[in-house]
């Protein structure tokens, strides 16, 4: 008897329907064919275990089963649940008549009982585009699907639940979630936040106009003078998240494997923030089956490297390219594979080996050019596609021991929505454009566009840093975002003279 059931396959951070063929005949032998990994291999031998445990019998019978499209290679456990219940409908100890309008997926124990899956949310996507009526899949990830509207979503315990479903029992009862009330209920959680920040007006100006902006930030400083403590407390400033944006987002981490049974939806941006012993595929992403990398999981949010010069340096080089163009192709012989990286880059260093390079009181002790050596290893192109680029000093006694709480995040926040406001109003109608560090040349060209007096200082600051190119796009970018702040519709010489002077720590102008 031939029998389909049907489950779904991950390519990047999306899925394609896998039909799963069923063959049972007179013999004894079994055959998976299809492309499948070793973990889809080793799914015979569970499936016989979970179906013993639960008191049903697998059939001794010649079982031919053939996963479609045969050319797209199936990894992971996740077809054991298909597979099982496509063994049991074709040996005839299941009813078939509704298997077709249900996409199914899970890992099964031993025992029977189903363990999370990666990747439900673009499943089930995918099976709502598909026309299924519901879908299928362990308890754990029943939340995290059930988001896609228009789609009756199950989360089952156990093989048996499913079969008793099947059947046409109803033990199971579809998982239903309101979206939007749940998005927008939980959007103003925040660990950290900037009232918690004693002193470092300067830098918090700074990360003001680079959540305003999206602009990448890099922060230099002796240690203990708050570098840390200030990027934790980025998100908090940041626009909140839209439910595009958060869906988007929420695909990428469901991929890999990074949410919990209680998420549903994420409410705030990503905040990643890896060891400098990272390698380059744990960076960007790819492996034998490639994988989101740290870039693709911080997308909508900030990617934070503290202590970057102790990055390697091919790790801080493969960065260049996402920067620019805020997606990353993971290419393979047979396929490639395309992860968004749209995240805000944010850094922070020691201006020396020993991190008392130009402090007011401590001596730096590095020895004549241990400075210029130590800036080194961040390469120039590197350094040019960070937007703002501030020097930390420590806070006096007086500013620690202070108790009047700084300006809390809610308030900075407001000022960067308003800003963004006027941005997405903007490039309203213009693809991939969203704010002002996404701007492309010609945009510079027509929103921000110098006066004379302007124009004769930028050109001052450019001679005398020493400024490239690149830089010079930078500037006008903060500029602009600047103005916003302000809700300036002209860029002016005080709004280029602020810009200016985040462009301070360039290799011509630090450790000289």
């Amino acid at each position: 008897m031939l029998v389909k059931t049907f489950a779904a396959a991950l390519q990047g951070i999306s899925a394609i329907i896998v039909t799963i063929e069923v063959n049972c005949t007179k013999g004894i032998q079994f055959l998976l064919v299809g492309l499948p990994d070793v973990a889809v291999r080793e799914s015979h031998e569970r499936i016989i275990a979970a179906l013993q445990v639960n008191g049903y019998k697998f059939p001794r019978q010649r079982i031919v089963i053939n996963m479609a499209p045969a050319d797209i290679r199936k990894e992971g456990t996740a077809y054991d649940l298909p597979l099982a219940i496509g063994i049991m409908a074709a040996a005839g100890e299941l009813d078939a008549s509704r298997l077709q309008q249900f996409l199914l997926m899970g890992e099964l124990s031993l025992d029977g009982t189903l363990k999370p899956i990666k990747g439900a949310l673009p499943i089930a996507i995918k099976a709502r585009e598909e026309g299924f009526k519901g879908l299928v899949l362990p308890a754990q990830n029943a939340r995290e699907a059930a988001v896609v509207n228009c789609l009756e979503v199950y989360g089952a315990s156990s093989i048996r639940e499913v079969i008793d479903f099947m059947s046409g029992k109803d033990v199971l009862k579809p998982t239903v979630i309101d979206t939007r009330k749940e998005f927008y209920d939980r959007q103003q959680h925040f660990d950290y936040d900037f009232s918690e920040v004693r002193g470092q007006e300067n830098v918090k100006r700074a990360l003001e106009v680079a959540a305003a902006g999206g602009h990448n930030l890099i922060m230099i400083g002796p240690p203990g003078s708050g570098k840390s403590m200030l990027a934790k407390r980025l998100p908090s400033i940041l626009p909140p998240f839209t439910l595009r944006e958060s869906l988007e987002t929420t695909k990428i981490h469901s991929v890999a494997g990074k949410l919990d049974g209680e998420t549903s939806l994420m409410t705030c941006r990503p905040f990643r923030a890896p060891h400098h012993t990272i390698s380059n595929v744990a960076m960007v992403g790819g492996g034998t089956y490639p994988q989101p990398g740290e870039i693709s999981l911080a997308h909508n949010g900030v990617l934070f490297l503290d202590e970057l010069p102790e990055f390697n340096r091919n790790v801080l080089e493969v960065l260049r390219q996402p920067l620019e163009d805020r997606r990353i192709t993971i290419s393979r012989a047979r396929f490639s594979v395309d992860y968004p990286a749209g995240f805000m880059l944010v850094a922070s260093m020691n201006p020396c080996p020993c991190g008392y390079y130009n402090h007011p009181t401590h001596p730096c002790v590095c020895s004549a050019g241990a400075v210029q050596k130590y800036m080194n290893r961040i390469s120039g192109p590197l350094l040019d596609r960070i937007d703002i680029q501030i020097e930390i000093v420590p806070v006096p006694f007086e500013k620690i021991s202070d108790q009047q709480p700084s300006e809390p995040s809610a308030a900075v926040r407001e000022r960067v929505v308003k800003a963004r406001a006027i941005q997405e109003k903007r490039y309203e109608g213009m693809e991939y454009i969203h704010c002002n560090a996404q701007m492309t040349t010609k945009l510079l060209h027509e929103f921000a566009v110098p006066d004379a007096a302007g124009l004769a200082l930028l050109k001052n600051a450019m001679t005398r840093l020493n400024l490239s190119a690149r830089a010079y796009d930078r500037i006008l970018k903060v500029a602009r975002t600047i103005a916003d702040l302000d809700a300036s519709e002209r860029i002016e010489s005080s709004h280029l003279a602020e810009a200016i002077q985040y462009r301070n720590l360039d290799r011509e102008g630090w450790g000289c």
